[in-house]
């Protein structure tokens, strides 16, 4: 079963968007959480406590919300978060942009003490744009409200073409129920994609390229990794047991310390801000 949640459907016309989610596509938001991510994926802030663009990088704040000047360029979205959802709470509001990318499989929130709430909506999206949580990957069609449970390893993936953009609101409390206005009833049932079962073949072709591995290749190869979860049913987090194989099987321990040192990164312990050095 999901931990994540579909709550609601909020009634976007995503024609009425176009201009300012191709804003969006041109808008170079930084660097921030590139130790995550494989192809093009980014954050672009709407809204934090500062206002501040260059204020990128996500903590829980006690500050008054403020539209950054990217948020003031997209009234219709930030319209959207108004009309729906309350914002006595809200702290942070952002676009995740995902094209021909992946992220590696990974929890939310371990640098602070207490989670908050995260909801996600998408507001451009194809077939080919995918959540993953455990062992089931589902996908989030346009306008759905999902509540999704950070704490717990979960992934994305995305093909080419016109970039998946989802709406990202960061409430504080992760207990308190989000009140969401002017829904829509759901019609449709929560789309879990049906994948076949992983088998031995299937992981001894993957990490069988563990001898081509070098240290220079080590980061972009995780890709692949993290892409068999998405095609074959198999836990989420099971990539970096096939990665750290993968390295053993070079006979290079420099690799194997990387491997292991790269899931506790993403789903065991970090620190705010801290950088993984590949």
């Amino acid at each position: 079963m999901l931990k994540s949640q579909r709550l609601a459907v909020l009634p976007i016309d995503s024609h009425g968007l176009e201009s300012e989610l191709a804003l969006v596509d041109r808008h170079d938001p930084g660097g921030e959480y590139d130790a995550f991510t494989f192809g093009s994926w980014s954050a672009h802030v709407l809204a934090n406590g500062s206002g501040a663009d260059s204020d990128t990088a996500f903590r829980p704040h006690g500050d008054r919300l403020s539209l950054t000047e990217l948020g003031r360029r997209l009234p219709g979205v930030m319209s959207l978060v108004t009309e729906h959802f309350p914002l006595d709470r809200l702290q942070w509001v952002r676009i995740f942009s995902l094209d021909d990318g992946i992220l590696a499989p990974h929890v939310d929130f371990l640098e602070f003490a207490e989670p908050g709430t995260r909801l996600q909506v998408p507001l451009r999206t194809s077939e080919e744009s995918l959540h993953s949580e455990g062992n089931l990957v589902y996908h989030l069609r346009l306008g759905e409200v999902w509540k999704i449970h950070t704490t717990h390893p979960h992934s994305a993936r995305s093909a080419s073409g016109p970039a998946r953009l989802s709406l990202c609101l960061d409430f504080a409390d992760a207990e308190e129920p989000v009140e969401i206005r002017g829904d829509l009833p759901a019609t449709q049932p929560v789309r879990l994609i049906d994948l076949p079962e992983v088998t031995e073949a299937d992981i001894e072709e993957l990490i069988g390229s563990g001898p081509e591995l070098t240290r220079d290749t080590l980061r972009t190869s995780f890709r692949r990794f993290a892409a068999l979860h998405f095609e074959r049913r198999a836990p989420v987090t099971a990539a970096f047991d096939w990665f750290l194989e993968a390295a053993r099987r070079t006979g290079d321990e420099v690799m194997v310390d990387k491997a292991r040192a790269f899931r506790t990164y993403c789903i065991e312990k970090r620190g705010y801000r801290e950088a993984f050095d590949w």
